[in-house]
């Protein structure tokens, strides 16, 4: 019988090895760089040295090579340690490196991939900004053709990878704007480096309810000089691009709901053996008994739904818009309320650090904004739904 979640002897190995890093590395870090709002960009390298930092990029640039669903083990099992970490990650191999290993061409991919597989580069995607977030194809960013160059103007909000600090930019973006000109549906997207002439950093985002251990920054081009070169496809033609990478996007976020989730049904049901209360184990109130299996069972259909969706993806073709829409809808929402009960089962002890669900809970919230609302997979799905007269 194939296991869905290790279906062959590599995802199985990939699996053993991250949750073996991520217990040995990432958990001891998490409180402290959370607590710091800081970006833990040591670490962030030696992901680079296990290779997952181009978990689907080719082989030829310095990636694993790796599906989709390799794609999802490694973001489940980072997340339920660090999800702000795990979002710095997500940021950098599928926003970026992902989308380049797609998208663009073999000259850019051996001159930008295997810097960001190594980690020696730290990279994002920029699309959202200040006044365009679920619009997203009402961005106000331009670029204008300028002989050997593209001229960029705008500024891009909510930047994941953004900057590695306070004061400095990350290193490479993927940037989406419009051509002087063209129609609200035809975007471009651009290679942008630190030090290209009117690239800088506006301001990092402190303050954050969760995710603190990824920077958020807003990123300023003003009369950006962008070589040609680096306009990745053609004029007008990034607006698939930017779809197709959506969708394994908020797989791998759903991915992170997971770990979440799990983490948290770990975190009370060991709380609800160990604690007693009027003479009695935790676990043998009904109460109790209710939180801790309605979760299992609610992550468990969560985990089925996106490992199944997951598995019937192609990272280099579209047409996953419905199911990559719903795993998040299911699974952000999942991730959130399971934390929240996981921390009710703790009471006071849920309630600071040093169970982690609190801070697991904080981070949960973002996954019901960031990467699609979820009124906008509501809406795409909707969208998707009319056309079908069957669903199977």
């Amino acid at each position: 019988m194939t296991d869905l979640f290790n279906p062959t002897s590599e995802h199985r190995a990939l699996r053993e090895l991250v949750r073996s890093f991520t217990e040995r590395e990432v958990d001891p870090q998490a409180e402290s760089f959370d607590h710091a709002e800081r970006f833990n960009i040591e670490l962030f390298r030696q992901l680079g040295e296990l290779g997952l930092l181009g978990i689907t990029v080719d082989e030829r640039f310095g990636g694993s090579g790796l599906d989709p669903l390799a794609a999802v083990i490694a973001h489940e099992e980072l997340s339920a340690a660090d999800p702000g970490f795990a979002l710095a990650y997500l940021a950098h191999s599928m926003l970026f490196a992902n989308n380049l290993q797609v998208n663009g061409s073999d000259a850019q991919r051996s001159k930008y991939l295997p810097d960001a597989c190594t980690g020696k580069k730290v990279c994002g995607m920029c699309m959202t900004e200040p006044g365009a977030g679920t619009d997203v194809l009402g961005m106000q960013t331009t670029a204008a053709k300028r002989s050997d160059r593209y001229v960029l103007n705008g500024a891009k909000m909510w930047i994941t990878n953004g900057a590695v600090s306070d004061t400095e930019l990350g290193d490479t973006f993927l940037v989406y704007a419009r051509l002087d000109g063209q129609p609200r549906n035809q975007l471009s997207m651009f290679i942008v480096e630190k030090g290209f002439p009117g690239f800088s950093l506006g301001q990092k985002i402190k303050g954050k309810l969760g995710m603190r251990a990824s920077t958020t920054a807003e990123l300023v081009f003003e009369d950006c000089e962008v070589p040609a070169e680096n306009l990745v496809g053609s004029e007008g033609a990034a607006t698939i691009c930017m779809m197709r990478n959506l969708e394994i996007e908020r797989v791998a976020l759903a991915a992170m709901s997971l770990g979440i989730a799990r983490r948290s049904i770990e975190v009370m049901n060991r709380y609800a053996s160990e604690r007693t209360s009027f003479g009695k184990p935790l676990r043998d109130f009904g109460q109790i008994q209710r939180y801790i299996s309605q979760s299992y069972a609610e992550f468990m259909a969560g985990r089925a739904y996106t490992y199944y969706t997951a598995s019937s993806m192609k990272l280099d073709e579209p047409g996953h818009r419905l199911d990559s829409d719903g795993v998040k809808l299911f699974t952000s929402t999942m991730g959130k309320d399971i934390a929240d009960r996981a921390i009710q089962v703790l009471g006071g002890y849920g309630y600071v650090a040093e169970y982690a669900v609190e801070r697991l809970w904080r981070d949960a919230k973002l996954l019901e904004i960031g990467g699609g609302t979820l009124e906008a997979h509501q809406k795409n799905m909707c969208r998707e739904l009319q056309h079908l007269e069957r669903i199977l």
